[in-house]
Formats: structure tokens, sequence, C-alpha cells
């Protein structure tokens, strides 16, 4: 099958000294989900802001689709931060709509997309509605909305759900793994939870203490859809051994330190 994005032995080092990548390489193909999972600092979230164009590597390269180093379209990824990032002053329909707005999308073309989007995430009630008014929760859907509104083939996610009590975190797992069947979403997904990783993931790669770079790539075979069945299941807890094993083992350099 053909690699969405390619990272080629991809080295990171910032301005002032800190080397946060070496040698990463990771090849992540059309309709996989990916999680990212490491020690804190070992630069899962600055190979996303790589990706994404937001920052350059500072030695290797990544390229797109097929492996032609074609350079990637904006409108072709979208990017969910762990804190929702939405406009205080705007209402929730005028958030999602930004995106659209940047393109110059016909303005009654755009508000029947930004219908649907929030049709999506179950916010369709919610479009006047300001950021002040909503929880934690649908704060993060109004973000997914705004990010999927363009329809992009890459969806990159960064601890999103961080924040969240554990109820509202497990159910936009479930909402999040649906939109990801139903739009043929390819997803990277940095999280530091190894049962939120297993629970979504298609492959867990686990990545070593700084600089960051590849050191368990963990294929998890359950099927799809999963649900609460899967989370008790035998299965599900072998794999959750398997990978924090291996983030064990990624973070011992730093620990001997």
């Amino acid at each position: 099958m053909e690699s969405l994005i390619e990272l080629r032995r991809v080295g990171k080092t910032f301005a002032n000294g800190t080397q946060a990548l070496a040698g990463m390489s990771l090849s992540i193909e059309q309709g996989e989900f990916v999680s990212l999972l490491g020690p804190s600092g070992c630069g899962k979230s600055t190979v996303l802001r790589m990706i994404a164009g937001l920052a350059e590597p500072s030695s290797g390269e990544i390229v797109g689709g097929a492996g032609k180093g074609a350079r990637r379209d904006a409108h072709d990824i979208g990017f969910v931060f762990q804190e929702p990032t939405l406009m205080p002053w705007a209402p929730v329909l005028d958030n999602v709509m930004l995106p659209l707005k940047l393109k110059r999308e016909p303005p009654g073309a755009a508000r029947e997309q930004v219908g649907q989007a929030l049709a999506m995430v179950g916010l369709e009630k919610f479009a006047r509605s300001y950021p002040r008014e909503l929880s934690g929760g649908m704060k993060m859907r109004v973000s997914i909305a705004r990010a999927l509104i363009t329809r992009p083939k890459l969806l990159l996610m960064d601890e999103p759900f961080a924040a969240l009590d554990e109820m509202t975190r497990l159910k936009l797992n479930d909402d999040l793994l649906r939109l990801w069947q139903e739009f043929g979403l390819t997803i990277v997904f940095v999280t530091h939870s190894v049962y939120e990783s297993v629970y979504l993931s298609s492959r867990v790669v686990v990545m070593a203490a700084r600089p960051g770079r590849v050191v368990a790539d963990e294929k998890i075979d359950a099927p799809y859809p999963r649900d609460e069945e899967f989370r008790l299941s035998p299965a599900y807890a072998a794999a959750c051994r398997r990978v924090s094993q291996a983030l064990h083992g990624a973070a011992a350099p730093a620990e001997a330190m």
C-alpha cells in the first residue's frame, strides 16, 4: 500500500541547541489510525508540526503520498490541538467556518458545510452559541468539526482529550473512531495514555526519550468497531501490557541519566 506520509531519518534541532529528534523514520499509510506514544519531551508534538508544515526538519525529509516528495496541500491536513483554540468573540458557526473563509468559499456553500460538520459532531443545535457557553468536551467537538470542515485526507491530533474528564474522554474516543471510519480519514494521534492509544489505534508507535526516534511499532490487531466489550477483553489487556513494556523501555535511558 502507498504511504500517505513518510518521514525519512528526520532530525530536528532547535535554535537553543536542543535536539528534539534524531533519525526519526516513520511511514503512515492511507486509512491508518496511528498513535505516537512516548516520554514527555520526546518530540511527539514536533513530529505533528513538521508533518503539518508548521516546522521544518533540520535533517532528513518528509514526503507525501507515494513517496514523490510533492508538497502537501494545507487543506488536505486538519490539525486539532490540545486546547480547542477557539475565537471567544465568535459563535460556534463562525469558528467552524474559519478555514472555509480562508479558502474563500462562497458564503452559502460554506454555511451548508458548517451545518454538516456540526451535525457530524452532534452540535447542530449550538451553531449560535459562544465558546464560553460550552463544556470542555463540546469545545473540543467544535475544534474537531473545524479541522474536518475542509474534508482533509489527514487529521493530526495533539493530545486533544488530555484535559477532559474520563467519561467525556471515553465518549469522544468512540466518536472519533466513528468519524475516522465514516470519512476514511488517516489519523496521527499524540497521547500519553497507553490505554487510549491501544483502544483507538491500528498501530501504536513508541518513541524514545529525547532525542526522539521510533523504538517500537506495535500493531493492534483487534477489529473495529471497538466498544466497551473490547476494553474488558483479554486481547486489550495483553496489548496494553505490550505497549506499556515498550514505553517503559523507551523511557529507561532518560531515567538512567
